[in-house]
């Protein structure tokens, strides 16, 4: 059977969230209550489980996307079998299990890529401030560009 993976729902006064990074890859077998992937808002950085255990069959949104409450970002396939902790060769010995491949780039964030928080494009667009001016003013976690960020470059102007 097909679970699917879903954003769980977000406080009122967020609209929307970020993935960070997944720490599975499709393909590979997940534990029940085991961390799939950080979720990032304005106020929060969640840890998303495992709502079941299987095989992580298809990763639907990747690192870096914007979500909403109760979008499926993946999808875990429960009748799968958990692979064995090495394969057995005819011979009768016994080969270890693969060792995870690192992720290189992917999800990382470049040195020249200005990374903005959903609450703070908003807030930029409302203000019409193009978000290269932001570039190296980014006080939130690994220098993301926050709302009070853009507040801070113009704030909203007193309506008469």
């Amino acid at each position: 059977m097909l679970v699917e993976v879903k954003v769980p729902v977000l406080s009122e006064s967020v609209a929307e969230a970020t993935l960070l990074s997944w720490h599975k890859k499709a393909g590979e077998y997940v534990q029940r209550d085991e961390n799939l992937i950080d979720v990032e808002t304005d106020k929060v950085v969640l840890e998303l489980p495992a709502p079941a255990a299987g095989l992580l069959k298809q990763i639907i949104k990747s690192d870096g996307a914007s979500v909403g409450s109760n979008d499926v970002i993946a999808t875990i396939d429960t009748d799968a079998v958990a692979p064995a902790p090495g394969k057995t060769h005819g011979d009768g010995q016994t080969q270890a299990p693969a060792k995870p491949q690192a992720r290189g780039d992917k999800g990382k964030q470049r040195a020249d890529e200005t990374v903005l928080m959903p609450a703070a494009k908003k807030a930029a667009a409302d203000r019409g401030i193009d978000t290269a001016e932001l570039k190296g003013k980014g006080t939130g976690r690994g220098g993301r560009v926050t709302k009070e960020d853009v507040n801070r470059e113009r704030p909203a102007e007193a309506e008469a």
